[in-house]
């Protein structure tokens, strides 16, 4: 319990001292901030030590050493202003050697007709704009109670013919306290160098004379600032208990410090009966719209050894429309 404590107390610290520097709003890749995994978005989010499939690879890649044989899954979220979010993860147990895993998310939207000052009601021609992230994970259980695992992702983005491309490194560790079922999970996401958006429309004439001289312009290139990516400090905990000879509750809290937010927190709680059924709810603190969020799951037998896991969240959103999280994947 000295050893909980001081992870707890030394996570605190770090999160206080961050608070001072927070940059509100000042990050972008902001897709990268969008929870995948209808599972843990009905439970508030508080996932970060209880994630222990391939959705992992978002949350805390630790616990992805959990999985046992190999496993697949998709979720499609229904973002606001007919935004859409589709992630698909991989991974694979290797006996002896740990978990890999493999993970994709993209960001799409409909196409926008493009505005200028002089053609407020549209030129007639048309933009669109994108996000993506490749990932390759590595897991592996250290010791009987400590786990490990980080993430590395190729993140781009694209707004009509500009692009910005870059890397990103993901951390995170599972530490089986030996008290009961009681499990504390750290990670720390989205760390890496600036973002720098380039393309032809950048392309410039320039004429240092303005006119006055026999020279005609010369090409440039207008320079973009550098953005950071939303990097991510998590902390959490988690906790079983029996109830009944076939039901399970799951209780779970979180502490998160975003780069570009103030603090905030999540709970969360996944009633199971028979580990096959799944009822789930959570709570956001200090958000400023999201609040509840409510969800369920259904895990069905395909065959001797292939499950099928099917997952719902809803997600108020206060002022903005509720999202909606729909997850289907196998175990096999």
């Amino acid at each position: 319990m000295k050893r909980i404590m001081t992870i707890i107390l030394i996570a605190g610290l770090v999160s206080s001292a961050s608070a001072e520097f927070s940059k509100v709003g000042s990050t972008g890749a902001q897709f990268l901030k969008i929870g995948v995994g209808s599972r843990y978005q009905a439970m508030g989010e508080a996932s970060v030590a209880t994630v222990n499939d391939v959705y992992s690879m978002f949350w805390n890649p630790a616990g992805l050493a959990s999985i046992e044989r190999g496993e697949i899954g998709f979720t499609n979220v229904n973002w606001v202003l007919d935004i859409d979010l589709n992630y698909i993860g991989f991974a694979k147990y290797f006996d002896g050697i740990g978990t890999f895993g493999a993970s994709a998310t993209v960001l799409s939207m409909d196409k926008q007709e493009i505005t200028t000052f002089e053609n407020q009601d549209g030129t007639g021609n048309f933009y669109t704009a994108s996000s993506y992230a490749i990932g390759l994970s590595y897991a592996r259980q250290l010791t009987t109670k400590f786990s490990f695992g980080a993430t590395v992702k190729y993140v781009g983005e694209k707004i009509h013919l500009e692009n910005a491309e870059g890397f990103g490194f993901d951390f995170g560790t599972i530490l089986y306290t030996g008290f009961r079922s009681l499990r504390l999970g750290m990670s720390i996401s989205n760390m890496g160098p600036e973002l720098k958006f380039e393309g032809p429309d950048l392309n410039v004439s320039y004429d240092p004379q303005q006119g006055q001289g026999a020279n005609s312009g010369v090409g440039a290139s207008l320079r973009t600032s550098g953005y950071d990516m939303p990097m991510t400090f998590r902390v959490g905990m988690a906790y079983d208990l029996a109830v009944g000879p076939k039901g399970n509750l799951l209780l779970s809290a979180e502490l998160k410090h975003p780069s570009d937010n103030v603090e905030q927190g999540a709970l969360g709680a996944e009633f199971g009966f028979a580990d096959q059924f799944f009822l789930r709810g959570g709570y956001k603190l200090n958000y400023e719209e999201e609040t509840v969020s409510l969800g369920g799951g259904l895990k069905a037998n395909v065959t001797e050894n292939t499950r099928l896991l099917i997952d719902y969240s809803w997600q108020d959103f206060g002022r903005l429309e509720a999202t909606q999280r729909f997850s289907v994947g196998f175990t096999f």
